[in-house]
C-alpha cells in the first residue's frame, strides 16, 4: 500500500489519496483499501466513495473525532496486502457499431485517419479495466483504450442517449447504463442492461472487473434485447 494522504473535504468527508497518476496498480491499492474499510464497518463512517487514485469518506463528526478517524484509516492501511480482494472477472459486453447505434463511428474513424473497421478492431481489440463508477448508476469508467482512436468529446452534449450507448472521450470509452444526457462520441450500443435497481447486486460489472466488447451485428442485438424484454416481464 502506497503512502496516504489524508485531507479534510468540508467538515464531514476525508479524501484519501492513495495515489498521483491513473494505474491498474494505484487503483488496485484504492480498492483493496476500500474493501478493508468497508469490512471494518467502523461506526463514524456513512459512505465510500473509491475513485481513480484517491476514496472520499463521508463520516458522522459526532461519533468520531477527525484526529482518531485519520489515526484509524492509516492503521488499516499498513495491513493491506494484494489479497485483499479476489481475482478480478472479465465480462463480454456485445456491441453493435456504428449506424443508429453509433452514429460517430465514422467521426472517430476520420478523426484518426482509419477506417470504421479498424476503429472496431482496436476498439474490440482490449480488455477494460473497470476503474471506477458514476456519472450515473452503474456508468463504467474503462481505462485500457489504445491511443489510436482517441477522440475529443462533442463540442455540444446531447440532452438524451438511448441506454447501452458505447463512447469515447478522450482517452476513455464507456459505457452509459441508462437514458441520460451526455457528451461523449457514440460508436456502438449494447442490449446488455448494465444498471437494474430490482436486482441485487444491481449493477452488471464492477470497479476491478474488465469488459471486453464484442462485435455484433444488429440483428444479433435484436434478438438479445428481445430476450432480455421478456425476461423482465
Amino acid at each position: 500500500m502506497p503512502q496516504l494522504t489524508i485531507v479534510p473535504a468540508g467538515d464531514r468527508a476525508l479524501a484519501i489519496k492513495v495515489g498521483d497518476s491513473i494505474s491498474p496498480e494505484i487503483n488496485l491499492a484504492v480498492r483493496n483499501l476500500a474493501v478493508t474499510l468497508e469490512k471494518q464497518q467502523i461506526p463514524a463512517v456513512l459512505d465510500i466513495v473509491p475513485t481513480y487514485c484517491s476514496i472520499l469518506i463521508n463520516y458522522d463528526p459526532l461519533i468520531s473525532s477527525l484526529d482518531d478517524l485519520v489515526m484509524n484509516i492509516k492503521d488499516l492501511g499498513n495491513t493491506i496486502n494484494e489479497s485483499t480482494i479476489g481475482s478480478p472477472k472479465t465480462i463480454e459486453i456485445p456491441t453493435v457499431y456504428g449506424g443508429e447505434y453509433g452514429p460517430e463511428l465514422s467521426y472517430v474513424a476520420q478523426f484518426n485517419g482509419l477506417t470504421e473497421l479498424e476503429v472496431i478492431d482496436i476498439h474490440s481489440g482490449n480488455d477494460y479495466l473497470v476503474y471506477a463508477m458514476g456519472f450515473t448508476p452503474g456508468f463504467p469508467y474503462l481505462g485500457g483504450m489504445s491511443d489510436k482512436i482517441v477522440t475529443p468529446r462533442l463540442q455540444t452534449p446531447r440532452t438524451e442517449i438511448p441506454a447501452g450507448s458505447v463512447g469515447i472521450a478522450e482517452r476513455q470509452t464507456g459505457i452509459y447504463p441508462i437514458e441520460s444526457p451526455g457528451g461523449w462520441q457514440l460508436i456502438g450500443r449494447t442490449p446488455f442492461n448494465l444498471f437494474d435497481p430490482a436486482k441485487n447486486p444491481p449493477v452488471l460489472v464492477e470497479p476491478g472487473d474488465y469488459i471486453r466488447f464484442t462485435p455484433i451485428s444488429s440483428e444479433e442485438y435484436k434478438k438479445i434485447a428481445n430476450v432480455n424484454e421478456k425476461s423482465n416481464e
